[in-house]
């Protein structure tokens, strides 16, 4: 497990010691998000004057949700892995929950869901503090999911021919809502020399930012330019110009962060573009389950976006695909 980040506080400081590039980082943030919030509430004075507008409406919430994102995981940062592990352990609770809400839940047997909530979840986040490496934190869900799911199922389920069908989502909702949101803080984890604290979280922020930044711009950019559906019967309201125009804009919001990665800009550049290919194909797949159960959102606990789900979905696939192409693909 690498060393966290030098972050001490002195008596007589404010604020805690972070590296400079942390500080210009947050700054940069705080400036788009801040130029973010006035352009939204200037669009909504001129444009709505005073009454209800959906898409301004829609979009100012949007952004006063993101100020809250930030703060959470700057002070998880500040926090390292403990606050890392636990935030985002907190976020696979709720969108497992989300997942498996409604009749699709009711219909799993009692002491799966308790074992799948009460003992996986958890034992999940704890293997990124123990020494059993990266095998049992890779491969505990594939395993439960594969071997334990369906023969408890079969103890405790009645026995008809449909139930697979009705474990397959809590199965699905495992793999996706916790072993691959898991894989965000795992990346804190990596192994290195004496800077890899400091090295892996700059590794956690590149993607967080490229693959939300990418996830927002495909939203705006099917707002501004969106002429053509990519995928109607999966989710009316992707279009064509809106994914390439967000994939794209990840790949250069990727090279630009070029310098919090080990690769050079092009490939910064050519993995920011894997990394939004992943995230719109996370976030189709969960737009397919609510086609598929006729919802909309996954939930309304944070405003402007839906449920915790419909804010991580594009992290389900991309944060595995980063996190083992570093440990595989990269050594420091």
């Amino acid at each position: 497990m690498g060393r966290q980040p030098d972050m001490d506080w002195h008596d007589t400081d404010l604020l805690p010691q972070l590296p400079a590039e942390a500080w210009r980082l947050t700054a940069g943030i705080g400036a788009v998000l801040l130029l973010a919030t006035l352009v939204g509430r200037l669009l909504r004075l001129r444009r709505a004057h005073g009454q209800p507008h959906p898409l301004l409406d829609n979009l100012n919430d949007r952004i006063d949700s993101w100020w809250l994102i930030a703060i959470a995981v700057g002070l998880a940062l500040l926090a390292g892995l403990p606050g890392v592990a636990l935030l985002f352990a907190l976020a696979s609770l709720l969108a497992l929950r989300e997942f498996l809400a409604g009749p699709v839940g009711a219909a799993i047997p009692r002491a799966l869901r308790w074992m799948s909530f009460g003992l996986i979840l958890p034992l999940q986040y704890l293997l990124l503090f123990g020494a059993a490496g990266p095998l049992l934190f890779g491969s505990l869900i594939p395993l439960y999911v594969v071997l334990v799911v369906p023969f408890c199922g079969l103890l405790c389920g009645p026995s008809s021919g449909d139930r697979s069908l009705r474990l397959r989502p809590l199965q699905l909702g495992l793999l996706l809502c916790v072993h691959g949101i898991a894989h965000v803080p795992a990346l804190l984890t990596l192994p290195g020399g004496a800077d890899s604290g400091l090295r892996n979280t700059r590794l956690l922020v590149f993607l967080l930012l490229v693959v939300q930044v990418g996830d927002v711009l495909q939203y705006l950019w099917g707002k501004l330019a969106g002429r053509h559906p990519i995928a109607p019967r999966l989710s009316p309201e992707k279009t064509v110009e809106g994914t390439v125009g967000g994939i794209l804009s990840a790949g250069a919001v990727g090279a630009w962060l070029a310098p919090l990665t080990p690769f050079t800009t092009a490939g910064a550049a050519v993995v920011s573009l894997l990394l939004g290919v992943l995230g719109f194909l996370g976030g189709l797949l969960l737009s397919a389950q609510k086609r598929q159960r006729g919802i909309k959102d996954w939930g309304t606990l944070i405003p402007g976006h839906g449920g915790m789900l419909d804010r991580v979905d594009s992290l389900c696939l991309s944060a595995p695909f980063f996190y083992y192409l570093l440990r595989c693909g990269w050594s420091p």
